[in-house]
This record gives structure tokens, C-alpha cells and sequence, in this order.
């Protein structure tokens, strides 16, 4: 059922929330206060991957300074021999369309890649390697977590070079003091 326009005169529900008037919004060229947004990628599947990415992407188009910090898993969307392969784990997963008893066998998680992949390519969505070019290109900073490399038996000789540098998580925190932390 579709709400009545809150607008709208003949509407006989008072709206609770008051109306913006377009004066009270900045101007398209304003400069607003610098805001800033670290988000921690933790997860390596191709749709756990993504919601960092696009909230990157979306915080920079909106002038927002941002930063991307890849731990344990989430390595693998930064690591050269892996953005490129990275997969969709059904088994376990409660929104899987498919039966729980068929998400376990062999080759069901690089089928959903594979779906997951064309219907990103139908969106005009860049592969998570592309997606990456254009993050650093935008201004988007990618580090990887210390730890996890050393966990991972992972070099910087093993990232991308879109990738800034590997931050321990002390360095994480002092680069982002003051800035909205997401965990994906």
C-alpha cells in the first residue's frame, strides 16, 4: 500500500516529518564541512566485496574523503592472483534463492559469481579490479592490514598498486580519528 503524499493539500495524515524547503538546502557548489568515512572490508566473496566498493565510490562522487581498509578475507579483492576470482559463498547464506542442500556441492559458488558477475556487467558495474582503478583514481585511499598480510603469508609485491600501503591497526585508527568508520 502507497503512503499519501505528505505534500500534498488533500492529504488528511499530518506529516511528521516537515517539509525542506529547496532555500534551506546548500547550493550544488557549496563547500560543505569536510566529512570523512573509513570503511573496513573484511569479507573476500564478490558480493561481500562490493558494498565496500560502491559505498566508496558514492562517498567520493559526493566529495566525501574516504578510505578503504582490507583485513583477513577482504584482502583478496587487493591481492593481484585473487581480484579476479573472487567467488559467492550460497552455503549458509539464509537469502540464497537456491536450497541449502545445493549450495554445498562442487562448482555452486563459481556459478553465483558468474551471475553475480553478468548481472553487474547488465548494471554497467566495473569488476571489482576496475572498480578499484577508478576508486584510486577518485582519490579513494586502499590499504591493506599488517596483520592480515602476515596471517595471509602476504607481500606488498602480492598487491594491487592501487594499494597505498599496509597499515598496522594503530596506524588505521590515527588515520581515520575523526572520521565515520563503516565494517562491511
Amino acid at each position: 500500500m502507497f503512503l499519501p503524499n505528505p505534500n500534498s493539500s488533500s492529504n488528511p495524515i499530518p506529516n511528521p516529518i516537515p517539509a525542506v524547503s529547496a532555500a534551506a538546502l546548500p547550493s550544488p557548489g557549496a563547500t560543505p564541512a569536510q566529512r570523512r568515512i573509513a570503511i573496513i572490508c573484511s569479507k573476500g566473496g564478490l558480493d561481500e566485496v562490493y558494498p565496500a566498493l560502491i559505498l566508496a565510490n558514492g562517498a567520493r562522487q559526493s566529495g566525501v574523503e574516504c578510505l578503504i581498509f582490507f583485513t583477513f578475507w577482504g584482502l583478496d579483492a587487493i591481492t593481484e592472483k585473487k581480484v579476479d576470482h573472487l567467488g559467492v559463498n550460497m552455503a549458509g547464506n539464509p537469502s540464497s534463492p537456491m536450497p541449502t542442500v545445493l549450495t554445498g556441492l562442487p562448482g555452486m559458488e563459481r556459478m553465483a559469481a558468474g551471475m553475480m558477475a553478468k548481472k553487474l556487467k547488465e548494471l554497467d558495474i566495473p569488476g571489482p579490479r576496475d572498480m578499484l582503478v577508478m576508486l584510486d583514481d577518485m582519490g579513494c585511499e586502499l590499504y591493506a592490514c599488517e596483520l592480515a598480510m602476515k596471517f595471509m603469508d602476504l607481500t606488498e609485491q602480492d598487491l594491487l598498486p592501487q594499494v597505498k600501503g599496509v597499515l598496522t591497526v594503530g596506524d588505521f585508527y590515527d588515520r581515520t580519528e575523526g572520521a565515520t568508520v563503516l565494517f562491511t
